[in-house]
């Protein structure tokens, strides 16, 4: 039990297979360990077991929030989804924002963990601190928008004034890998499958009902105190300054020209770095600044909508009239992103904006996640071109932008053999047709719109992923473009293990409180510290803040340890990987760059004191991490625990 500020001290594990539900408080030691959301997430599958199936009853999904979560902490909107990922059996864990995680809180409650398996589809109701399990068998088949259209008109509440949900659509009911969880705002939780898992749960939504219950601080001076500079440091950023800033302005694609520019845009699947320089090897009319985030400004910007909490506002609905099949679509949608505008535009070969805004929006219809969705069909794209799919008829050719739609489709439903390929992922295209050489996945995730050979801080960051490639583990485009907290050359690779680490752990610490990573473009640790310390009522320090967040991350590692990782999977796509034959250097800007990754990884190893990507038993001694059978490795010896055992 924990009687810290912030915390209700309440968690509802939910039994499917049974149709029980039970509360029970927080171990007051854990919350003060691994903090909330993420951390306290992460702890939570940690001790349901390493190696249970990913996709059996046994597997525990749990929808987190943190200390911070629904107060007036700016950007503390966000609500965490930790499972162990069907993509290739990591810990992930992933999140979005809204207003779903502030209305759990609201509604009494700091997490739901949903095990088991239910006989018929079914759906989770929250309301003033109760779980409700309901039948969801009307709504199985459903896309997200119907499923939220419907369950709106069958309860008493309204999105937007005291009403959220989180679902599924075909893709989870499916079972694609990548399969995501998306909000009533077309906020998901995108990477790493949790829509995969709640579709084999047969849990098809969960929905919160709650008045507006806000928190207040243990310590109201010291809370008033960090909100103020939080506040005034959001206000100045040239980021995220409301109205000014170049997030607020433009959204998150206000990355799109930033580093088509500097030649660090993954193109045509990663063989090129920005859409110049396909252009100039291949022609076409392909060009980033048709989808970029101020060319969207400009041309179908409809409204600005915006999480709880958050006076940023990076949230860009738009709107246009698409053509599909010969018949012209209305499509308006809540928000055309940096990362799924690539996925499924530039690195799938094209930049038609219309058609990639209708594939967005089809994907969170579909629930399923943008960026695997746009990757892995762009590999599918280069193994069709070297003929991997002959036997499978057509495949699917580049920059088909109009196949790509029908595609979606087919990949939610596994309509067809290849669609069923598509559906498993890039781990299983790579093993079914020793596709290894077109992948650009990490631990079977694949990786986001910024070119390793460009930046040098995402290549260590990709390969050093827990939950597998990954951008939002460890933001170091914050200094390697934005210049945040200082500016460092993105083409350097000595000094990105540590920076990387750093960026890590910060970013542990974020995502437990639960709060949107967007604020470390103008807050530092010393905001988070009061802003934690006066919610909870703790007097922890900077360094013991940035201690937990080492501990999350390292809790993360040993996990997939136990489930048999190792630094072998720190890896990064041959394509990017200097001295590898099947490299391919950048162009442009960035000409001749590929990924000095061996290099990286030992300083990063060295940093995080692991030994050759396994958690030494000294190290978790060191972090207070006191659960499972330990590695069996230590630091001064080179020995390294069975993968598989």
């Amino acid at each position: 039990m924990t009687d810290l500020g912030g915390y209700h001290d309440n968690v509802a594990r939910i039994d499917l297979s049974e149709g029980e539900v039970a509360y029970e408080g927080i171990d007051d030691e854990d919350a003060k360990k691994y903090i909330g959301a993420r951390g306290l997430g992460v702890k939570y599958v940690f001790d349901q077991g390493p190696d249970v199936d990913p996709l059996g009853p046994d597997n525990l999904l749990a929808f987190m929030n943190g200390p911070l979560t629904g107060t007036q902490v700016t950007m503390s909107g966000r609500i965490a989804i930790c499972t162990k990922s069907p993509i290739a059996g990591q810990v992930t864990d992933s999140h979005h924002g809204g207003w779903s995680g502030a209305r759990l809180k609201w509604a009494g409650f700091d997490g739901l963990l949903f095990e088991g398996q239910a006989d018929d589809p079914v759906y989770a109701y929250i309301e003033d601190g109760e779980v409700e399990l309901r039948d969801a068998s009307h709504l199985w088949g459903k896309g997200v928008h119907d499923t939220r259209d419907t369950i709106e008109d069958e309860i008493e509440g309204q999105y937007g004034k005291n009403l959220s949900m989180m679902a599924i659509g075909p893709g989870g009911e499916n079972e694609v890998r990548y399969a995501c969880i998306v909000n009533e705002d077309d906020r998901a939780s995108g990477r790493g499958g949790t829509g995969c898992v709640m579709g084999n749960k047969n849990l098809k939504a969960v929905v919160v009902k709650s008045s507006t219950k806000m928190q207040k601080p243990a310590d109201q001076e010291t809370f008033r105190e960090g909100h103020k500079q939080a506040m005034q440091l959001i206000q100045e950023s040239e980021v995220t300054a409301p109205n000014e800033g170049g997030l607020s302005m433009y959204g998150t694609n206000v990355l799109m020209n930033v580093t088509e520019e500097m030649d660090g845009l993954p193109t045509k699947n990663g063989k090129y770095t920005s859409t110049r320089s396909m252009r100039e090897s291949e022609g076409g009319d392909i060009d980033a600044e048709g989808v970029s985030g101020e060319y969207v400004r400009e041309n179908i910007l409809v409204d600005e909508p915006t999480c709880h909490s958050c006076p940023v506002a990076c949230k860009k609905e738009v709107e246009v009239q698409a053509m599909h099949k010969g018949d012209e679509m209305n499509v308006r949608m809540e928000s055309f992103e940096y990362e799924s505008a690539w996925a499924l535009g530039p690195n799938s070969g094209h930049t038609d904006l219309d058609d990639s805004v209708l594939m967005v929006d089809k994907c969170n219809n579909l629930g399923v996640d943008t960026i695997d969705a746009g990757n892995t069909m762009a590999m599918a794209m280069e193994m069709t071109e070297e003929g991997k799919f002959d036997d499978l008829g057509d495949g699917i050719d580049w920059g088909d932008s109009q196949e790509m739609i029908e595609m979606l489709e087919r990949i939610a439903h596994r309509e067809d053999e290849l669609a069923d390929h598509l559906a498993n992922g890039p781990k299983h295209l790579e093993e079914e047709f020793d596709a290894q050489s077109n992948s650009l996945a990490v631990k079977g995730q694949t990786m986001a719109a910024y070119d390793p050979r460009a930046m040098k801080g995402m290549a260590i960051g990709y390969a050093t992923s827990n939950r597998g490639a990954c951008h939002l583990r460890g933001y170091t485009p914050a200094a390697e473009l934005l210049g945040i907290p200082e500016q460092v050359d993105p083409a350097e690779h000595v000094g990105k293990g540590e920076l990387c680490a750093t960026f890590q752990d910060l970013h542990a610490i974020s995502d437990s409180f639960d709060i949107c990573k967007f604020n470390a473009f103008a807050e530092g640790i010393e905001e988070y510290v009061l802003q934690y310390n006066g919610m909870t009522g703790l007097d922890v320090s900077e360094e013991e803040l940035i201690q937990a967040g080492r501990r999350i991350y390292t809790l993360e590692r040993y996990y997939n340890n136990l489930a048999g990782f190792d630094g072998e999977d720190d890896t990064l796509p041959n394509r990017f990987i200097e001295g590898h034959e099947e490299a391919i250097p950048a162009q442009g800007g960035s000409e001749g760059e590929l990924a000095e990754l061996d290099e990286m990884k030992e300083e990063y190893y060295e940093v995080r004191g692991w030994v050759d990507g396994v958690v030494p038993d000294d190290r978790l001694d060191e972090l207070g991490i006191e659960v499972g059978p330990g590695t069996g490795v230590t630091s001064g010896d080179d020995s390294q625990a069975p993968a598989d055992d």
